[in-house]
């Protein structure tokens, strides 16, 4: 028996956080898909609170999660053994393979580096083996002179899979052409042998009017411009970090019919749930963060967080903690998901502090629930559907099935309250559990489920309930957004008319592949 030849690999490395390296890697996976390549996506070390759940219940950045759809294959601890998830106090909540393996410091974290590149390299090799062509994405600049001794994502990733580096810029920043150049003259001599193409990203306007500024990076590098794609804002495709929220993340502008206000925690996580909502016709989407920003809200949603606690100090201090218990109590619609569900109830206890130091807290108390941090992490993916009580949801979506995922460190132990969700699956095994909970009037709703808006029936069921209990008639074409596979396609379609595809073949000796 013969071994298999290890599968060439190709890099996308960026001039720094949020240029666009994520989405990059998204289209050439479907494009190296659509060409009959089996492709995996991987990320040795990701920095991230957006998160996904494996088919074997491991953890790992949503962004591979993504790339692998996108791809079409399922997601595997290894196209991201290792996941940083930021903390309150400079830690982070280190996941390697898919489970929780401590919280540390960067300087605990440093350490362990060489034991976490030997992990970060059995994954790569597993992966390897297994698929035609490995894509990986880098974490933000390779030119970070602090930190590149002991990296473990970029350059030393590119060296050990002998991986060709495309190098992606964000114009829309503005400088692009330094950034390009700068990263490069900052890298060493065997680096910088390593980056065979530019890529320009977020361009807005006529191509041909950077053409001068093309050839003199050209001439200046001798390192050709593989491609300008254009900026987009119509295909949903999942950010990979909060960079985005500060960005302007969210429907801001135009008429729209429903206002949802989603409060900008410090810490907060798999703020992906609520793109598919920003994304609809007649929706705001705002994130927010005092209370005046919460007037003319019909949906107010209290996200997924890494520190509970910490975030709900934040919410009192800013005020808007008793703005909501007020808006509860005049009726306006309140939502938690996960760790907005915890700080919905009565109390939240810690005494083992696994999350805070601080042994107990008092909830909002808008859900008779309390909350008890454990140290197992609950990851799994579900199905289910909505309850038949008594919530603002079931009245409109009573039976609605669902795919969803948990990730979360608490449990949660409802006191006679009526549930939104009854889940049907975790991880593969019929069950019959309820999820979350529901106050005695109806219009305060807390689950653990992620990826609700995901659903596109559910998406339209819970848009109308709003509208009905404002008063306004709902959008015709609410729930009718793309699929997934239609916005990898379209995504696939924009980066393969804009960019070199035959030369990026050529870089992985796949020149001879269709696209």
């Amino acid at each position: 028996m013969t071994s298999r030849r290890p599968a060439p690999c190709l890099m996308v490395q960026g001039t720094g956080s949020s240029v666009g390296k994520s989405v990059l890697v998204t289209s050439l996976c479907r494009i190296f898909a659509r060409a009959g390549c089996r492709v995996a996506p991987f990320k040795a070390q990701n920095m991230a609170l957006n998160s996904a759940v494996t088919a074997d219940g491991g953890e790992i950045g949503r962004a591979q999660a993504v790339q692998a759809e996108a791809a079409g294959v399922d997601p595997t601890v290894d196209m991201n053994p290792i996941l940083l998830k930021p903390e309150e106090d400079f830690r982070s909540q280190v996941v390697v393979r898919g489970q929780v393996y401590a919280t540390l410091t960067y300087r605990e974290y440093n350490r362990l580096k060489p034991e976490l590149l030997a992990v970060v390299q059995e994954s790569l090799e597993r992966l390897r083996r297994s698929y035609d062509l490995v894509v990986i994405e880098g974490a933000g600049s390779p030119a970070e002179v602090n930190l590149k001794a002991d990296e473990i994502v970029n350059m030393r990733i590119a060296r050990l899979a002998d991986a060709p580096v495309l190098l992606v810029g964000d114009i829309d920043r503005g400088g692009v052409f330094a950034s390009l150049i700068g990263t490069l003259e900052l890298l060493e001599p065997e680096e910088k042998v390593l980056v065979r193409g530019f890529i320009i990203n977020k361009f807005r306007g006529d191509a041909s009017l950077l053409t001068p500024g093309l050839e003199f990076l050209e001439r200046r590098t001798g390192i050709p411009v593989l491609g300008v794609v254009p900026y987009f804002r119509d295909i949903l495709v999942a950010a990979e970090d909060s960079v985005s929220l500060e960005e302007g993340g969210g429907h801001v502008g135009g008429d729209y019919l429903l206002d949802v206000a989603v409060v900008r925690l410090p810490r907060i996580s798999n703020f992906d749930d609520f793109e598919p909502l920003a994304a609809e016709p007649g929706v705001r989407v705002r994130f927010i963060r005092n209370p005046k920003e919460l007037n003319g809200a019909d949906l107010v949603i209290l996200p997924g967080t890494k520190s509970t606690v910490a975030d709900l100090e934040f919410v009192r201090k800013m005020g808007l903690a008793e703005l909501i218990r007020e808006r509860a109590a005049s009726g306006t619609l309140i939502m938690g998901i996960c760790g907005g569900y915890q700080m919905l109830g009565r109390d939240i206890r810690d005494p083992r502090g696994v999350e805070s130091a601080s042994p107990w807290v008092r909830g909002l108390d808008l859900l008779p629930v309390v909350t008890t941090f454990v140290p197992r992490k609950t990851t799994q993916r579900v199905r289910a559907r909505v309850a038949g009580e008594a919530s603002f949801l079931s009245v409109a979506a009573h039976g609605t099935p669902l795919r969803a995922y948990e990730i979360h460190m608490g449990q949660t132990r409802t006191d006679g309250a009526a549930y939104p969700f009854i889940v049907t699956e975790r991880q593969g095994l019929a069950v019959t559990d309820p999820d979350g909970a529901t106050n005695a009037r109806g219009n305060v709703v807390g689950t653990y489920l992620h990826g609700l808006f995901h659903n596109r029936e559910l998406r339209a069921a819970l848009l109308r309930a709003v509208a009905a209990r404002k008063g306004v008639a709902p959008h015709p074409r609410w729930g009718s957004l793309p699929s997934a596979a239609a916005n990898y396609d379209r995504l696939a379609d924009l980066v393969r008319s804009n960019v070199d595809i035959t030369r990026i073949l050529a870089l992985v000796g796949f020149e001879d592949r269709l696209v």
